[in-house]
């Protein structure tokens, strides 16, 4: 079978056949696809570029959606459809962003109290219970505030919430590996345990953390604008969704309608999108889910 058929037409059962089987979930990353492709080529999709980047025209102020400006412009004469494909750089570039650094850090922590156990298990749990005590975005807000406001200290603030549920997962998978006959082989040819951990443990933990990170995109898109809309987020003039949606609401009762709405749809559109997706791979990967698909 060639890669490009086995890419078309996956074999019978396989996680990807199920997920492109879902209409949803095909129509998801269609979108997805789509937003992916438009953010990247923001600036040869739109004629203001500049002012997707923060250049102001005072002269075209609270323009209505037009063929000019196809969703209109802002207080500041900036074309909204322009301030929207860049803020979809930054809404996808932090979304992956804190999810990887949730991942990596997480998984590594869990994995090895998981594999060692005892105190070391102890220690890296009761900090990982410490960060959960505290809602998500609180603890994401308390910490930007202390930060100066920037796109990387945003992706900061976020990710210190986001680590303890990729530990919880991995430390769970570690505690089963650790008793398999080829990590007690490897250990008993004297293989050491960090070697153990990355070989071994990791590799075989990761489905589980790969299948929450899929879920946890769309949650970790709108966190990032949760920030912007608070003030807390990425700065001006970087275009971001959440602060687009603040700064605009305050127009909605002077008939300007579509300085929030069209940032808010963008919002709602992809996080929806890689909701579905998530849900569709965690069916696709769950033995339960692939039943009753197949049901």
């Amino acid at each position: 079978m060639t890669l490009l058929t086995a890419l078309v037409n996956p074999p019978a059962g396989s996680a990807r056949r199920h997920v492109l089987g879902d209409r949803l979930a095909a129509g998801a990353l269609v979108t997805l696809a789509v937003i992916v492709m438009l953010a990247v080529a923001a600036p040869l999709v739109t004629p203001h570029a500049d002012q997707g980047r923060g250049a102001t025209n005072i002269e075209d102020k609270l323009l209505e959606p037009s063929l000019a400006h196809p969703f209109g412009t802002d207080a500041l004469g900036r074309d909204v459809l322009a301030r929207v494909l860049f803020g979809a750089r930054t809404a996808l570039v932090s979304g992956l962003a804190i999810v990887l650094i949730g991942v990596v850090a997480g998984t590594l922590l869990g994995a090895t109290a998981g594999y060692v156990g005892g105190w070391l298990d102890e220690a890296i749990m009761r900090v990982t219970d410490v960060f959960l005590a505290f809602p998500p975005l609180l603890l994401a807000m308390t910490v930007a505030v202390v930060l100066q406001p920037s796109l990387e200290n945003a992706i900061l603030a976020i990710s210190l919430t986001w680590w303890p549920w990729y530990a919880r997962i991995a430390r769970g998978q570690a505690i089963s590996l650790r008793e398999r006959h080829y990590v007690k082989a490897a250990r008993g040819i004297g293989v050491s345990h960090p070697v153990i951990v990355l070989r071994h443990v990791l590799p075989n933990v990761m489905t589980p953390v790969w299948v929450q990170a899929t879920l946890d995109l769309g949650a970790a898109i709108l966190t990032v604008s949760a920030l912007g809309f608070v003030g807390l987020g990425v700065p001006q003039p970087t275009a971001d969704w959440g602060a687009m949606i603040s700064e605009g609401r305050i127009y909605v009762q002077t008939g300007h309608w579509w300085v929030p709405t069209f940032p808010g749809v963008a919002l709602f559109v992809t996080i929806m999108a890689f909701n579905l997706a998530g849900d569709a791979v965690h069916m696709a990967t769950s033995p339960r889910g692939r039943a009753m698909q197949d049901a």
